[in-house]
């Protein structure tokens, strides 16, 4: 993105990537969106929160400039095991395109190798890559899908999502403990006995 921003806070140290012509121009428009709201943007407390804001969005919709198929391909070997490899518990944070409020929760991938395997770092990395776009939750599941069974040509890929949406806890039907559930299969995993083991590893507390 061009412009690296470093925060350094008890010796931790945080790189964040920030267009920086993008980030003016966003910037910009929640100004005049605060006005709108009613506040002051010139307050104390509002100065910067324009700025933040943009750079906030920017973060949470990098997934753009993110190739997932290519992240796969970064990392695949050559590797005579045809057994599920699940890797679950994947951290999911979204951004609803329709409120643009967040989306977070748990993502479970499985897929059943054909001669190749990728390393196991690869599948959050594809997830987030996903993920951090505008999205509804259904198209998440199918895009997460598609691109491992496009790139890797697996005997099956499985994925499970489930997630709470602050569009609806925070405004609408305020449902607080709701949970969506989205899943998607392909290959080995539409056969009725091998989704059922996926679910049950999943399910259980082996860690």
């Amino acid at each position: 993105m061009g412009h690296d921003e470093f925060d350094e806070v008890e010796g931790y140290k945080k790189i964040d990537r920030y267009n920086l012509k993008s980030i003016d121009n966003i910037a910009s428009k929640y100004k005049t969106i605060l006005s709108d709201m009613g506040e002051n943007p010139e307050r104390e407390g509002l100065l910067k929160t324009p700025e933040r804001v943009a750079k906030a969005m920017q973060f949470l919709t990098h997934g753009y400039d993110l190739n997932p198929s290519e992240i796969l391909k970064s990392a695949m070997f050559k590797e005579d095991y045809k057994q599920m490899v699940i890797v679950k518990d994947i951290e999911v944070y979204s951004m609803c395109e329709h409120h643009l409020l967040p989306f977070f929760g748990k993502a479970h991938v499985a897929y059943i190798p054909n001669g190749c395997v990728v390393g196991l770092s690869k599948i959050p990395r594809v997830v987030d890559a996903f993920a951090r776009r505008l999205q509804v939750q259904e198209r998440l599941t199918n895009e997460i899908r598609d691109c491992i069974q496009d790139t890797m040509n697996p005997i099956g890929v499985a994925v499970v999502i489930e997630c709470s949406h602050l569009c609806m806890q925070m405004r609408g039907i305020q449902k607080q403990n709701s949970v969506t559930t989205t899943s998607a299969f392909t290959g080995e995993f539409l056969k009725d006995t091998t989704r059922k083991e996926f679910i049950s590893l999943i399910g259980s507390k082996l860690h």
